[in-house]
């Protein structure tokens, strides 16, 4: 891989959406991404980087905290990371990844004699629970996964685990009059070729929720108290406080869900995975050109000095996802999933 050098300062200097058409940083998405896709799939990187940099540009202008909070070179590493995981930002209901902003913590300070944290907003490529299934099935940890099934109170479902192996019954019985949710599961053929299963319980979504309150707490000054202690919408939360899940938004949990024990992935520095953060293959601050020496402090992002110190677009996931080592990917369904 020759040598395609960008500055810190350089990349700061860019308005956020001039990122993508800077010469240089285009040159690199189209090095990164023939590098490590194009031989598989044939998807030449130019193609790759004009159908990619439109979709980013398009998010941009659409996300105002990104485009006036985040840092520059957060947008630009997480551009990049769209080449590095191979994946599509083409929107829709079942969407491969997206942008979002986070702050982070980058560096401390002392006042009044208490140690406080600085923040810094960073673009983050998220990998949706869609994107991760194609991810691992690329990488070769799955051969196929079923779209997962929704289990109503009507229907006939059983659990469990015999002689070592995980099994499920189920009968769909119809009409689901309550439509009372009592469970979702996904079947995953492993690579070798043995059957897991990913299965979500009423009791999993509701702690789950617990976790969204919370995260959608807001200190009320005035008050001096917690305000907004509500779950993200999609819960389906009741005035006595069950819960009614939306379907969608239920299958894209039991997607994201299904890997929390599985081996880590590789995936770029701006990177996620929405079911846990993956690095089997070293991504080193190289690969994204920075030639002045800077580097990239994985837990926080932060943008370090110099020290002394010697990607194709998924299938079509409707059916299920099954990968053919010798066929290409051309085209995929994307979409937001939402948490």
């Amino acid at each position: 891989m020759s040598k395609i050098n960008l500055t810190v300062e350089q990349i700061n200097e860019l308005q956020p959406q001039d990122i993508t058409t800077n010469e240089l940083v285009r040159d690199k998405f189209i090095q990164i991404y023939e590098a490590m896709w194009t031989p598989t799939t044939g998807v030449p990187g130019v193609a790759a980087y004009e159908r990619e940099s439109r979709f980013f540009n398009r998010i941009i202008g659409e996300k105002e905290d990104i485009r006036k909070k985040c840092t520059r070179f957060s947008i630009f590493t997480a551009f990049l990371d769209v080449a590095i995981s191979g994946l599509s930002l083409e929107p829709g209901s079942r969407a491969q990844c997206y942008l979002l902003s986070r702050s982070i913590a980058v560096d401390s300070y002392y006042e009044n004699g208490q140690k406080k944290s600085k923040y810094e907003t960073h673009c983050i490529l998220t990998i949706s629970g869609y994107g991760e299934l194609l991810h691992r099935a690329r990488i070769g940890q799955i051969r196929h996964a079923d779209n997962p099934i929704i289990v109503y109170a009507e229907d006939e479902f059983e659990y469990g685990e015999r002689n070592g192996n995980k099994f499920v019954n189920f009968t769909c019985r119809h009409p689901h009059t309550s439509g009372n949710i009592v469970a979702c599961y996904m079947k995953i053929t492993r690579a070798d070729g043995s059957i897991d299963y990913s299965v979500m319980l009423p009791e999993d979504w509701s702690r789950l929720a617990g976790y969204s309150a919370r995260n959608n707490a807001r200190w009320d000054n005035e008050k001096h108290q917690w305000t907004n202690l509500k779950p993200n919408a999609l819960y389906g939360q009741q005035q006595d406080g069950s819960l009614k899940i939306d379907t969608g938004f239920l299958v894209a949990k039991c997607i994201k869900h299904a890997f929390k024990t599985y081996p880590k992935a590789r995936v770029g520095r701006a990177t996620q995975l929405e079911s846990q953060q993956v690095d089997d293959m070293e991504i080193n601050d190289g690969i994204y050109g920075l030639e002045d020496g800077s580097t990239v402090n994985r837990s926080t992002g932060e943008v370090l000095p110099k020290q002394d110190t010697g990607f194709a677009p998924g299938p079509d996931t409707s059916t299920g996802v099954t990968i053919n080592p010798e066929a290409s990917a051309d085209n995929a369904d994307g979409g937001d999933d939402v948490f």
